[in-house]
């Protein structure tokens, strides 16, 4: 494929003005072919060499901002309906919820957002409730799920 772009008109040596080879440069600014081109939006400028967007990357970066608007939408959504909707949808696609309602809470996993005080010793540390659901891609956790957990009275 061949391209033609700009080059700077010669110097004649003699008198030190510029003149043209008319086969080998595109028009000049001011000229009635320059205008149009300039109208109908024609890039005059020499091409270079463009950047080229891999298709999976561009679907993975897609895909990941989509996970993100529909956890803020299930973090907002204002019906029990629409938020389980939401939930289905990403859990389709391998997001997966996390409500860990019952399990050990642990500081890697679960972020403590309060205590729920017990008196039973068999409670201690276990996760109440879930306040903020988290959510993982895959094996991936993209935000850990806020929890009350129980604790001891003293």
């Amino acid at each position: 494929m061949t391209v033609r772009g700009w080059r700077r008109p010669k110097k004649s040596l003699e008198s030190g003005t510029e003149h043209r080879s008319s086969s080998s440069v595109l028009p000049e600014a001011g000229d009635p072919a320059s205008d149009a081109a300039a109208d109908q939006g024609t890039d005059m400028t020499a091409v270079t060499s463009e950047t080229v967007i891999d298709p999976l990357e561009q679907a993975l970066t897609d895909r990941a901002a989509l996970i993100q608007l529909c956890v803020y939408a299930v973090d907002r959504a204002r019906s029990a309906g629409v938020a389980e909707r939401l939930a289905d949808g990403l859990t389709s696609i391998g997001v997966a919820p996390l409500r860990p309602d019952g399990q050990r809470f642990d500081p890697a996993f679960h972020e403590a957002g309060g205590t729920l005080p017990t008196d039973d010793p068999a409670l201690d540390g276990v996760i109440a409730e879930t306040e903020l659901l988290g959510f993982a891609d895959h094996d991936r956790v993209l935000r850990a799920p806020v929890v009350t957990v129980y604790q001891l009275r003293t």
